[in-house]
């Protein structure tokens, strides 16, 4: 028996002499895998900082880069300021009525041209995004959520995000908004987990209050799709899938974009969404959140976005316990704005985007809260600043200062526009050649249409004036 064990060894023995190769080969593959998963060469997109440089390549110390520009320094005089400007603001091509503003930072006041008010249009926007830091912060963002309202009820509820997608944003995109596809698949996951395979779809718009049209606006405005009815939620801001014109129910098509993005994630949608107010209590499935608030500010500066601005000064309303309605965003809005000490007197304001005509300005608000913005009291103010199109470069000044004569403003001249019919306005910041910082408001509103081109003209003319000073 004992020869036999020595040449027949035991079935525990063989099992262990069978396996043990392949325990020793799955053992150095997982090694191996492990090895690779450490060593792995890191995503330059990820992580650039992993990236190592290439063998043989010495690189220099890294050294304090040097300014790219000088600092905005001095403070110009006021007979130089006039001097340069003055002429320049007689432009018949501006109408009969102009009113003009130039101040230094600490609100001195430079040259002045006229008295009382007049209509802003898009200048406005200056104290709609203001007003919203003021009271929310730039890091306040909006969430779109989808909630349960029973095991096959949800409902997809508004919450006031102005760029909400139908679709994911594209990889270089800025800002990086947030979209209904995402949230559809998040909710199809969750609803999936569960063991829910077919929903119906309700949607809740209820966060702002009507009206939805601005009773202060040209009665062609909507049907004529210059502007969409104000909703706090929507998708693309209420244009259509080709981009064109607006749709007439903005909260229908982003429920309707979310179903369709539910069933492709695999949840059958029954029936087409209806409104249907959410409970308090009921539970959250999804969520997605918009950009930060001093990102919107500066994507609504720059294009001059009519849509967002109307719902930036209705969250400034919910942000202080205002209705948020158009007169309830409005009211909000200048109380903020006085509150940081810019004179409003004589101000009306009846939206947040300046398209309506009744709105009224004097040109020493907008100078004064350029003035506060740029500040260093005021640091969550910065991105009124920042969001400021540049002369000849980006947003609603990429076109202008075309002229010869407005070469010297390109890229010292940062603006907001303000464009209707019979009305041309700018409102921003420059330095002069000598460095010195200066805030400008020009609004004219008697303008006749067929000098329109002619006007812009004559602003750009007439900032780019102030950048070819020696005014200091």
């Amino acid at each position: 028996m004992g020869r036999r064990d020595a040449r027949h060894p035991s079935r525990a023995a063989s099992r262990i002499a069978l396996w043990l190769p392949v325990l020793l080969v799955v053992g150095l593959l997982g090694g191996a895998g492990t090895t690779y998963w450490l060593d792995r060469a890191p995503d330059p997109d990820e992580e650039p900082a992993r990236v190592e440089p290439p063998t043989g390549l010495e690189l220099p110390p890294l050294t304090a880069p040097s300014p790219v520009a000088a600092s905005a320094t001095g403070t110009a005089d006021p007979a130089k300021v006039r001097k340069a400007v003055a002429r320049l603001l007689r432009d018949d091509d501006l109408g009969p009525h102009v009113l003009a503003t130039v101040s230094s930072l600490d609100g001195s006041l430079l040259y002045s041209k006229g008295t009382g008010d007049a209509v802003p249009a898009s200048t406005l926007k200056l104290l709609t995004t203001a007003a919203a830091l003021e009271t929310m912060g730039p890091e306040q963002t909006f969430a779109t959520t989808v909630v349960a309202a029973s095991r096959r009820r949800i409902v997809l509820v508004g919450g006031g995000d102005p760029l909400l997608a139908s679709k994911r944003p594209g990889k270089d995109d800025y800002p990086e908004v947030a979209d209904v596809v995402t949230l559809a698949e998040d909710t199809a996951a969750r609803l999936l987990e569960r063991g829910t395979r077919r929903v119906r779809v309700g949607y809740d718009a209820t966060l702002f209050a009507g009206p939805d049209v601005s009773p202060h606006w040209p009665d062609s405005y909507v049907p004529d799709a210059v502007v969409a009815p104000i909703r706090s939620l929507w998708v693309d801001e209420g244009r259509p899938a080709n981009g064109f014109g607006r749709v007439d129910d903005p909260s229908l098509a982003a429920a309707t974009a979310f179903a369709a993005a539910l069933a492709r994630a695999g949840v059958e949608v029954i029936g087409i969404p209806e409104p249907r107010r959410a409970d308090a209590a009921d539970e959250e499935l999804a969520r997605v959140t918009s950009p930060p608030l001093g990102q919107l500010v500066e994507h609504t500066l720059a294009t001059s976005d009519n849509e967002a601005a109307e719902v930036l000064a209705r969250q400034t309303a919910l942000a202080v316990g205002a209705p948020p309605t158009f007169a309830g965003g409005a009211g909000a809005v200048l109380d903020a704005i006085a509150a940081l000490g810019v004179p409003t007197d004589g101000a009306e304001v009846y939206d947040g985007s300046g398209l309506s005509r009744d709105d009224r300005l004097d040109p020493d608000t907008l100078t004064g809260l350029l003035a506060v913005a740029g500040s260093a009291e005021h640091p969550e103010l910065r991105t009124v600043v920042t969001g400021l199109p540049v002369a000849g470069f980006n947003g609603s000044l990429t076109e202008r200062f075309v002229q010869d004569v407005a070469a010297p403003g390109r890229g010292a001249v940062r603006a907001k526009t303000g464009t209707l019919t019979g009305v041309s306005g700018l409102a921003g910041s420059v330095t002069d050649r000598r460095g010195a910082p200066m805030v400008f408001a020009f609004l004219s509103d008697r303008i006749d249409p067929v000098d329109t081109l002619d006007a812009r003209a004559a602003l750009d003319e007439i900032t780019a004036a102030l950048a070819d000073c020696r005014c200091s």
